[in-house]
């Protein structure tokens, strides 16, 4: 059974920065693509960023490139999402998950239903 937990949340004010790390648990972690999605309040779940199980592509939503960076830390067995330039609009739950899965192309993490296993989740407020 594979656990993901994420950590880091917190409140910052506009333009600060915020670092998430999601641990998974699991025999093989090093096999595991990850991504980062999020979900502000009354809208739907949307796509972050993702990384290869390698950690040699990666993948962000347009509005994404730039502020946020996702990286992997395969000896700690965790994942990163730096978070800069914060903006109000980034308010919202940030949800790791990850998969066993591999595609061809790294865009193919962009969806929902790419991954296999999600955390709980964790709370970013950006406040003015």
């Amino acid at each position: 059974q594979v656990q993901v937990a994420e950590s880091g949340g917190g409140s910052v004010q506009t333009g600060g920065s915020l670092r998430l790390s999601c641990a998974a648990s699991g025999p093989t972690f090093s096999s595991y693509a990850m991504g980062w999605f999020r979900q502000a309040p009354g809208k739907e779940r949307e796509f972050v960023a993702a990384i290869t199980w390698d950690g040699r592509s990666t993948t962000y939503a347009d509005s994404k490139k730039g502020r946020f960076t996702i990286s992997r830390d395969g000896a700690e067995n965790t994942v990163y999402l730096q978070m800069n330039s914060l903006k109000p609009e980034d308010t919202a739950v940030y949800y790791c998950a990850v998969t066993p899965s591999r595609f061809s192309s790294v865009s193919s993490y962009s969806g929902e239903s790419a991954f296999d296993y999600w955390g709980q989740g964790t709370q970013v407020t950006v406040s003015t």
